[in-house]
Parts: structure tokens; C-alpha cells; sequence
């Protein structure tokens, strides 16, 4: 058996089709002439791809030619459709016998691109899933050339020593698929994989490869933790060692990790949390009285009296009855039920729960509105779940408004598609910094109860307000106060110890609340997160710390309420400091930060810069970005990982550095940016 581009055997043409099927599933499903123009799906617009043709069909927006009729035909079969959110190119080597492309020569450490001679086609039609699908050329792990390798069936030891080093160098960028855009690679590292695997010393093939594993698990992607953060990790290895960069430190404002980046733990918290994990100190230590009696009472909730124990599924009761009172306080009153409360490890999990429960064919594909920008849970999530993303922009002109007309354009699309089931609303927005009004809220509520849709309150930030006017206000409770018929909707609303003043990331405390739910429904939603146990009972009790804080008088209140407005105070003036920096660059513009930890600026890139990205194969924002990190050592995430409006760029930052750590980073941005316009202007 020997891997190189001039096999012809339809065998080869046919894994190629399949795995471009596969990783195109959302809209292969159902044929590219099933979209609307205008329709999002994966983030990027629907235009339609016509498939009328006799000689070619199409799949989730590659075009085909139906069947090979000789060699040349079958090399030029899968031809990359251009999209509006994405540059895809792939250099073309029609005229090498084997497939060995080296891009030893890019300025950031980038990883060979292994094509099978496919081109672009300036021609095709741009295709809804474009942006996503085509964002699978290989991240830099490293630049050497990779030898091409003939391996011959039978000699197993020599097959297993050539394929195992070359699939160790593939492998790790074959997992970063994450931001690059390109030529997808499933089929041809898939069958390297798989022979690698295959042709082990023990010469027993694999049960699992990428060829029979679960398709949707390839297809999800999850930006925040992509390639850039792989480099920026090796990166802070290499000056581990002594490497020469021209910085001393990485500096990862790619993800809210408030504690990685300096924050400072809130003392009530890691004091309960030292004497529920070790009771003994309760009666040995000089803890404050209040500590103790919150450390006694969530290990009375604990079985055995043990944070070791474990807990309900849906988490200690008397956790569960502190998050209600939390929210009926929130709530100006509104009563919140405990048993409509579900504790979870972050708000991650019980997001993920809750749309575990639309994932039913029998009436359509399932579809969920999300906003984009997005945060990439959900379309990681919905793609493991083999459901339907269906966007709606939020107006940047507007401050990254949420504008009842772009629902009902978005959804009106959708149908033709998918049945759309839920409405997804982060309040306040990530990445974009947006805080709703009370009445955008009221708005949205009477749009869903509309169309029918089920509502998802992304709420974790609601502690994170910082603008003059801003003011958080909880979907549950407008809702509640439109009264009939909207106080009976369907609602989930998410909150967690990772965000806020607390910052707890990796303690990995969360809760839902899901109200209206029908009750057998709600049985089935417990039965569900049964399977998984309990949430960490640490994380538990590290909620409970926050819906149920010292009380004024007690002997922890003081340096509680100091340490919480310290944390806030400083946020909200660094979210000033981050805004203002940007917006005094030429060629970068950003909107206030209103609330959350993130800013998203738009930024204005060079046609030169945009071509070299395409010869890297490439996003334009995402080529900006490796180019910040390997110049500043600056970690950010590019806009195509969120989702952004066709032919703009963007990024997430946070503005989690500390102040002095954030000055220093603006700094070297604003450097940057104006060499890197320069550079190529």
C-alpha cells in the first residue's frame, strides 16, 4: 500500500466524498439546495449551491464530479467553495507525484499543508457551512518537511515504525482544526491515521478509527482552546528553555480564566472550602465563627457528613434551597422554587443538559437560535448533538443590540432547513460586552412565545456590569412580569462560580434554573444527569459561598464586600482602559464594554495581509493573530472562532490582566498593530 496522490482507485474517491459528507453534516443532510440566501448555518451566510447539474452533485458545499471518469477527474473532485466568511485556499500540486508540501518558509511556525492537489474554485457558489467546514487546514506544531512514506503491506514492523512517526506528526495539528481555514483534511489524515493505527507491531486493526468514529465529535470545534493557544503554551516552553523571543512572557487574554490571570481567590470562599474538604481544622482553627457555621452546614447536606461523599444528582438540597432564596432576592421578590433548581459542574454542563433534550427527528432536523458572535460552547455543542446552528447577528452599529427583526429574518430562513426549537441569549454577551435592556428583554420574550421557542438565559455574568446605565436584569423576571401568557413559557437560565467577582474557573461550580417545564419532561432531564452522578461537591459548595454570602454583621461581611468591590471596580476600569486604548489605533474599533470580561474590536486589515493569509491558508483575523503572538506574545482569539458579519474582522480579548499587566499589553498591541499595517500596506 502506498500513500501517494496519484492513486486512482474509487475506493479513494469515495473515502474523500465520505468524509467531506461527514464533516459537511449539517447541510449535506438535507442538499446545499435546501438553503435560503441569507440563511446562517455554522456562521456563515447561506447563498445556495445549485446541484441541478447532471454531471456533478453537491455536498455540504464541495462540488463533485459524478462519477470519476478517468485520473485527472477523480484528482479535481472536491473543489472548495468560496464563502463570504471565509478565504479558503489551498496551494495546488498537480504536477508531484507524491504529496509533500512544506511551509517552512511562513514566519510563524506552521504546519505543512498535505493537500491531494485540490483548488479553490473562484466559480463556486459560497455555501452556508463554508466558514466552519473549511476551517480544517493544519496549526503550526512544527515546521519541518514531513517525508513522504511508502509503506508495503505485509512488513509490519517497517510499516508501523514509518506510519507511527508520521502520524505523531500529524496527529497533534490534525486536533487543532480549530481556527485555520482551508482544505479539509478528514479524509487523507483519516486514512493516515487509520493505516498508522492499523499496521501496529501487533498488526491488529482498530475497533474505533476516524473513518467509523462518531462524525459529530469531528465536526465540533471549540475556538477558545485552538491553535493559538497550543503555540502560545509551546511558546512559553521555548522561553522556558532559553529561547530568544522578542518578549519575555505569553500573556493569554484568550479565555476568562480570572485566577490565571492574577485575580486574587475571595477569602470567605477558600475558608469554607478548607474546612469542608478537611473538617478536622473546624475545631482546630481560628477560622471566623461565620466560616465554620457555613462549612458545618453544607457537610450536614453531605452523606456521611463527607465532601468526598456523593451527592444528589441534582445537587445538595440545602444548596439547591440557597440558590433559590439567591434568585427570589435577585428577582425583587419572584419566588424561585429549589426543586427547579439543578446544580451542575459550571454552567457549561447545564447548558449542554438542557439541549440534550431537543435532539428529536421525527417532526424535522432540530434547529437553535444562537447569536453571532457566539460563544463557541454552542456550536460545539450543537454539533456534537447533530442539531442545527441557526445565527442571528447582533448590530455592532448599535452597541451589539439584539434586534427583533434580525429573529425574524433568521428563523424565517430556517425553516426551509430545520425546525427550529430554542432561542439561545447571553446577558451579558460574550464576547461582545453587551448589556440588554429591560425592554429588548420584554421584546425577545414576546418573539419567542411567537415562534414557539424555548428559552436559554446564558446568565453568568449578570454580577459583570460596569457601564453608567447598563443594568442587568434576569429573563426569568421580566418574564414573570409580563404576566399572561408569557409568565408560563418555557425557560433555563444558567449561572456560575467561574465568572462574577469569584473567578472559581476550576473549581467548576454551576446552576439551572428550568421553570415551566413539563413534568415528565423534568423526570427525563433528571434521568439524564443521573448518568453523570453528581456535580463536584467542592463546586457545590463554592456556589453555595455565593448564593448565600456573609450577612452584614457577621464576622467575615467586611472583607467580603471589600474584596467583591475591589474585584469589580477594577474590571470596570479596565473594561474602560481596553475600549479606549483600541479606539485611539487607527484601523481598530471597539464598542464600550458594558458587562462581562471581554472586548470584541473590529479591525481593518490589509489586502497585502489578507493575501498572505490565504497563501497560509488562512483567515484573515486568524493570520493576525498568529502574528501577535509570535511578535508580542499577545494570546487572543480571531472572530472567525465566534462567528462575525461577512467581511469584517474580529477578536476576543480579555480584561482579566491585572492593571498593571493590561497597560503593558496595550501597549504592545498598539505596536504591533501599526508595524503590522505597515508591513502590509
Amino acid at each position: 500500500m502506498l500513500l501517494t496522490k496519484s492513486a486512482s482507485s474509487s475506493s479513494t474517491a469515495t473515502a474523500l466524498i465520505n468524509a467531506a459528507s461527514i464533516s459537511t453534516r449539517q447541510c449535506a443532510r438535507r442538499g446545499t439546495s435546501s438553503h435560503h440566501h441569507g440563511s446562517i448555518v455554522n456562521n456563515t451566510i447561506c447563498k445556495g449551491v445549485s446541484s441541478s447539474s447532471s454531471t456533478s452533485s453537491s455536498f455540504g458545499g464541495f462540488t463533485f464530479t459524478n462519477p470519476p471518469r478517468n485520473e485527472n477527474e477523480e484528482k479535481k473532485m472536491m473543489m472548495l467553495s468560496r464563502s463570504r466568511c471565509s478565504e479558503a485556499f489551498v496551494e495546488e500540486q498537480t504536477n508531484k507525484k507524491n504529496t509533500v508540501v512544506s511551509n517552512s518558509k511562513a514566519s510563524t511556525s506552521a504546519c505543512p499543508n498535505l493537500g491531494f492537489g485540490y483548488k479553490t474554485s473562484s466559480s463556486a457558489s459560497p455555501h452556508p457551512v463554508a466558514n466552519i467546514t473549511t476551517r480544517r487546514l493544519f496549526s503550526a506544531t512544527s515546521p519541518s518537511v514531513f517525508p513522504t512514506v511508502a509503506v508495503h503491506k505485509g512488513d509490519n514492523r517497517n510499516s508501523a515504525n514509518q506510519l507511527r512517526h508520521l502520524n505523531s506528526s500529524i496527529m497533534p495539528c490534525y486536533n487543532q482544526l480549530h481556527q485555520h481555514e482551508g482544505l479539509i483534511m478528514s479524509a487523507s489524515v483519516s486514512m493516515l491515521h487509520t493505516s498508522a493505527m492499523a499496521n501496529g507491531s501487533s498488526g491488529t486493526a482498530k475497533t474505533i478509527t476516524l473513518d467509523n468514529m462518531n462524525p459529530h465529535i469531528k465536526t465540533m470545534e471549540y475556538a477558545v482552546r485552538g491553535p493559538l493557544v497550543i503555540r502560545a503554551t509551546e511558546i512559553e516552553k521555548e522561553l522556558a528553555a532559553g529561547a530568544q523571543k522578542p518578549f519575555k512572557e505569553v500573556i493569554k487574554a484568550n479565555i476568562g480564566d480570572a485566577h490565571a490571570m492574577g485575580q486574587r481567590p475571595i477569602t470567605f470562599i477558600r475558608q469554607v472550602l478548607a474546612l469542608v474538604s478537611y473538617p478536622e481544622l473546624i475545631d482546630k482553627s481560628d477560622f471566623p465563627a461565620d466560616v465554620k457555621t457555613k462549612a458545618r452546614e453544607i457537610l450536614a447536606g453531605c452523606k456521611g457528613g463527607s465532601a468526598g461523599s456523593y451527592s444528589d444528582s441534582s445537587g445538595i438540597e440545602i444548596i439547591r434551597k440557597h440558590a433559590a432564596e439567591y434568585i427570589t432576592r435577585r428577582d425583587g421578590g419572584i419566588p424561585a422554587n429549589p426543586d427547579d433548581i439543578i446544580l451542575c459542574a459550571g454552567a457549561s454542563e447545564g447548558i449542554r443538559a438542557t439541549l440534550k433534550l431537543f435532539v428529536e427527528t421525527s417532526a424535522g432536523e432540530p434547529g437553535v437560535m444562537i447569536p453571532i458572535p457566539q460563544y463557541p460552547l454552542y456550536s460545539a455543542s450543537l454539533a456534537e448533538f447533530g442539531m442545527h446552528q441557526i445565527g442571528y447577528y447582533l448590530n455592532e452599529a448599535t452597541g451589539w443590540s439584539l434586534d427583533v427583526p434580525e429573529l425574524e429574518r433568521s428563523i424565517k430562513e430556517a425553516r426551509g432547513i430545520c425546525r427550529p426549537r430554542a432561542l439561545v441569549v447571553i446577558n451579558p454577551g460574550n464576547p461582545t460586552g453587551q448589556v440588554l435592556t429591560k425592554k429588548n428583554i420584554e421584546e425577545i420574550i414576546k418573539f419567542a412565545h411567537k415562534e414557539g421557542l424555548f428559552i436559554l438565559a446564558d446568565e453568568v455574568y449578570q454580577d459583570n456590569v460596569y457601564a453608567k446605565g447598563s443594568e442587568y436584569h434576569s429573563f426569568k423576571k421580566v418574564m414573570m412580569e409580563l404576566g399572561e401568557p408569557y409568565n408560563t413559557m418555557e425557560l433555563a437560565s444558567y449561572f456560575s462560580t467561574s465568572k462574577g467577582y469569584m473567578g472559581e474557573c476550576g473549581l467548576r461550580g454551576g446552576y439551572s434554573e428550568v421553570v415551566n417545564l413539563d413534568k415528565s419532561v423534568k423526570a427525563m432531564l433528571l434521568k439524564s444527569i443521573s448518568a453523570k452522578l453528581c456535580p463536584t461537591v467542592l463546586g457545590q459548595a463554592t456556589m453555595d459561598c455565593v448564593v448565600d454570602p456573609p450577612k452584614p454583621g457577621s464576622p467575615s461581611y467586611d472583607l467580603f464586600i471589600k474584596e467583591k468591590t475591589d474585584v469589580l471596580q477594577s474590571l470596570a476600569k479596565r473594561a474602560v482602559m481596553i475600549a479606549d486604548t483600541f479606539n485611539s489605533i487607527p484601523g481598530i474599533k471597539c464598542n464600550p464594554v458594558q458587562g462581562a470580561m471581554y472586548a470584541f474590536p473590529q479591525i481593518t486589515i490589509p489586502a497585502k495581509a489578507i493575501e498572505a493569509a490565504k497563501a497560509k491558508g488562512q483567515a484573515a483575523d486568524t493570520f493576525y493573530a498568529f502574528e501577535l503572538l509570535e511578535n508580542t506574545g499577545i494570546c487572543i482569539v480571531p472572530g472567525t472562532g465566534f462567528g462575525q458579519y461577512p467581511g469584517t474582522y474580529h477578536f476576543r480579548t480579555t480584561i482579566l490582566p491585572q492593571p498593571e499587566k493590561l497597560a503593558v499589553m496595550l501597549d504592545k498591541f498598539k505596536e504591533f498593530h501599526v508595524k503590522f499595517v505597515e508591513k502590509y500596506s
